[in-house]
């Protein structure tokens, strides 16, 4: 059966997607993220999401945990710049349950005073577990260069600091706000019956209602790139993270640009591991990932490597660059390029959280189905010719940063 996309009388969009499975998935995907955060709200939807698991009237945290790990499931949740998803797996005969424990969740969640101390604590040790790592810190540094006018430069996470003032009360505001039926995307993948779950759907998620306050808008202007960003840490590696602001993932231009970054930097066979690694041995670990948001993007590399051959690896990954933007693909790299993209897109869709991802995001950033097939036919239509153009579009000068974390010891 073809997926499905329903709304429910108080406005909320599922999407049901039937198929062959000994499992369902069902996720919920908020589009409330770090970016619509303010500046005395940062990391609040990342401390939601821990929120939400510990308790509702009916449930404590152990409750909610065994309800799903003792039928052998598994559930998880996950916030980014856009939106927070929570999502559980279980046997396909569990989708009442899934449903209703999740919708529990997101409508009922008490956030205790007790636990949001204790969980405070969790989340602060989890802000300084990526402070100690030194591929996470170039990273966020770097982003933070790409957007420094914008939300989507800072943490996802918060800070200690902006984490210290909240309380529960300002947390259960926010959900209120933002945990709302215009701003939700309900996903059910796997073996089930459409009606049935629509009926289940419209029982547990279909009669609230809550109104929208305002909201810190997505900026339009993100600032002008910093060029450059060098930490020193206790280490023994040096972390390169380069990268460039482009443009978001409303525009066409993103199926060239994601071929783009499968020809330089995804897998053994791409040109930045196979010059940087194989051929000149700079970096034990080297590659590219073109990241979307809504209306901008980045596209970045990093590598971890000795600080004495930084500027040998530095000046062969701008080489790579260069090349691509002068210079079109072959037919034959083209093709096994694409080749790569489609069969990883269609083994990612055997799993059933991966379809699950696919259809809650796409659904949040465009407001309709997107089919597998639309997506494989956009990657099969790029040519030699939208490579090299996007190319030239994405690595300018002026959209470039780069971020370092060096060893003391060469700092």
């Amino acid at each position: 059966m073809e997926p499905q996309l329903k709304t429910l009388r108080n406005g909320l969009r599922a999407v049901l997607v039937p198929c062959e499975a000994e499992s369902i998935a069902f996720g919920l995907f908020v589009a409330s993220g770090s970016r619509h955060e303010d500046a005395a709200h940062a990391g609040i939807s990342h401390f939601i999401e821990h929120m939400l698991f510990k308790g509702t009237p009916t449930r404590s945290p152990l409750d909610i945990t065994q309800a799903i790990e003792g039928r052998g499931g598994n559930f998880n949740a996950c916030t980014g710049e856009e939106s927070t998803c929570y999502f559980a797996h279980l046997p396909n005969e569990c989708l009442d349950e899934a449903i209703d424990i999740l919708s529990d969740m997101y409508l009922r969640a008490t956030i205790p005073a007790d636990e949001f101390a204790r969980e405070k604590q969790v989340v602060i040790e989890e802000i300084k577990m990526y402070a100690d790592e030194p591929d996470s810190v170039a990273l966020e540094n770097l982003q933070r260069n790409l957007f420094p006018a914008s939300p989507l430069g800072a943490p996802v996470a918060g800070s200690a600091a902006s984490l210290a003032p909240m309380t529960p009360a300002v947390l259960r505001r926010y959900v209120k706000t933002h945990y709302r039926p215009d701003n939700t995307i309900a996903v059910l993948v796997g073996a089930f019956d459409p009606d049935k779950a629509l009926q289940t759907l419209e029982a547990k998620l279909g009669r609230f209602a809550r109104k929208a306050a305002a909201s810190a808008a997505a900026e339009e202007d993100h600032g002008t790139v910093v060029p450059t960003a060098s930490v020193t840490r206790e280490i023994n590696q040096a972390q390169l993270a380069l990268g460039y602001r482009t443009f978001g993932l409303r525009d066409p231009r993103k199926y060239a640009a994601t071929v783009l970054d499968a020809v330089l930097g995804r897998g053994m066979s791409s040109r930045l591991f196979q010059e940087v690694r194989e051929k000149r041995g700079l970096s034990y670990d080297i590659s590219s990932r073109l990241h979307l948001f809504a209306d901008a993007g980045m596209f970045t590399v990093t590598a971890g490597l000795d600080a004495s051959k930084a500027d040998a690896a530095r000046a062969t990954i701008d080489r790579e660059l260069a090349r691509i933007t002068t210079t079109r693909v072959g037919a034959e790299e083209l093709r096994r390029t694409k080749e790569f993209l489609v069969g990883n897109f269609r083994l990612s869709h055997e799993k059933m959280t991966s379809k699950l991802f696919f259809y809650g995001q796409t659904m949040l950033a465009f407001g309709r189905l997107v089919s597998p097939t639309e997506q494989i036919a956009g990657i099969r239509a790029v040519t030699a010719t939208d490579v090299r153009d996007v190319a030239r579009e994405i690595f300018r000068p002026e959209n470039r940063s780069v971020s370092w974390v060096l060893p003391k010891r060469n700092g």
